[in-house]
Formats: C-alpha cells, structure tokens, sequence
C-alpha cells in the first residue's frame, strides 16, 4: 500500500493532520518575526564602607598626683580615622569623679596640633586650640571631618592655677575623654 492510498483509506486522519501542519505554518508566518536586541548589566554589586576610631593610648593620658598651684600636667594622643569613610568627629567627657570640686578649679585646654602622617610628627604650637576652660565644662567639642584613614594628634593640657585656695588641698578628681565619629 503506497502512502497515498494509506492517506486516502483514513481521510479523518488525514485532515487532522493537514489542519496542524497548516496552523504550524501559519502561526510562523503571521509572527511577524521583527529584529530584536538585548543589553544587560550583570553583577552590580553594593557594599557599605566603615568608620572607626583609632586611639594611640587605651588608658588614661594622666595620672597626675601631689599637684600644687601653678602646676601642669600634658599628655598627647593620636586620633585616627581607621575606617574607609570620611566622618566628622567630636571629643566629649563622662564619668566625672569630683568629689571636692577639683575639675572646677582645673583648666583644660585641648590642641588640636593636625595631620600625622607616615613618620613625620604633628606641631603643636598652641595655633589651633579646639577648648580652651574649666575640665568640669567640656562639652562636644566639634574636630572637623577626618577623611578615611587621617589621623590627628591632639595635645591635652590640665593646669591647677597658681591662684587656687588652699579648701582644695588633699582633693582629688577623674574624668574620661571620649572621642566619637558619624558618617
């Protein structure tokens, strides 16, 4: 039996199959196939950067025992900016001890003596003094921007005046620095 005779022997079968080849046929010409293109930006990728402080000294800058009037105590420390984002930072005190009244009779000044960078040393040479008055008053005192990776040296001075009255013998205080930085 030759196909064609296999064809005709089943015409339903023979229809049905027309009728499919026929709607294949016309689906792909009625498309319309029309150019098309494509671009793609794979792989973006967001990470955040970091701010953090850096203290040259993890303990107190003094320990300043049997002071008289007129005396003065000085210590530095370097404050540097660790992270990879530029901050803006401030220096506060908290944790007072004054038992007497001591840091009202203290005067506190703070310098800030600039940019320490590689080996070379900062200058302090009392041109940018950031506080300048009593060590029971420090509030935040506003350092500027540090950029990723500065680091400041700042020189901090404690002196008993010469005029202080003798009600402040035996007295003793404490007071904590804290530096803090915002993004």
């Amino acid at each position: 039996m030759s196909r064609l005779s296999a064809l005709a022997a089943h015409p339903r079968r023979t229809v049905g199959a027309l009728a499919v080849v026929l709607a294949a046929v016309g689906i792909t010409v009625g498309s319309g196939a029309n150019f098309t293109a494509q671009a793609a930006n794979p792989a973006n990728t967001f990470t955040t950067g970091t701010l953090t402080i850096g203290s040259s000294a993890s303990s107190a800058l003094f320990n300043s025992t049997n002071m008289k009037p007129g005396d003065n105590a000085s210590g530095t420390v370097d404050i540097a900016n660790t992270g990879s984002l530029p901050g803006t930072f401030t220096m506060t005190t908290s944790n007072p001890v004054d038992n007497g009244g001591l840091l009202g009779q203290l005067n506190l000044k703070i310098e800030d003596c600039g940019l320490v960078s590689g080996t070379g040393a900062a200058s302090c040479s009392g041109a940018n003094v950031v506080y300048n008055a009593k060590a029971d008053g420090v509030g935040p005192i506003s350092l500027g921007s540090f950029a990723g990776g500065a680091k400041h040296r700042y020189k901090i001075d404690v002196t008993l005046p010469s005029t202080t009255l003798n009600t402040f013998q035996g007295k003793a205080a404490s007071i904590e620095f804290d530096w803090d930085a915002a993004a």
